[in-house]
């Protein structure tokens, strides 16, 4: 029962996101509302984490298996995929190394900011 009420609280939170897209005119999906509400909620404690650990923990640890419908879907789209191929996979490669860049260089920083108001 404790699954249901953790899967029910992400649920509804998910559903209001959507809810938020077609109420807000930006071009932002309603899965990143919802993230963005789920933060809120959290950070605020109106949501305690222990209301949603367990399943949360639990999507992550079955989030790959998530992405096999889209590999196979573009498994099924490989004649339109090839002849962008080499783009698609520099722009990826390039992409994939300026968001580690930029996410390391963020958290380095993060790091250094809170360990001088340690001290």
């Amino acid at each position: 029962m404790k699954y249901l009420k953790e899967f029910g609280i992400i649920l509804l939170i998910t559903c209001i996101g959507e809810l938020f897209r077609f109420i807000i005119p930006l071009p932002i999906p309603g899965s990143i509302y919802g993230l963005v509400l789920m933060l809120v909620l959290l950070i605020t404690k109106v949501i305690k984490l222990e209301d949603v650990k367990s399943a949360a923990q639990f999507l992550i640890a079955i989030m790959p298996v998530m992405f096999i419908p889209a590999a196979a879907g573009l498994i099924n789209s490989w004649s339109e995929l090839q002849p962008i191929l080499i783009p698609a996979l520099v722009t990826t490669v390039v992409s994939t190394f300026v968001v580690m860049a930029v996410t390391g260089i963020t958290a380095q920083k993060i790091i250094r900011s809170s360990s001088k108001e340690e001290k």
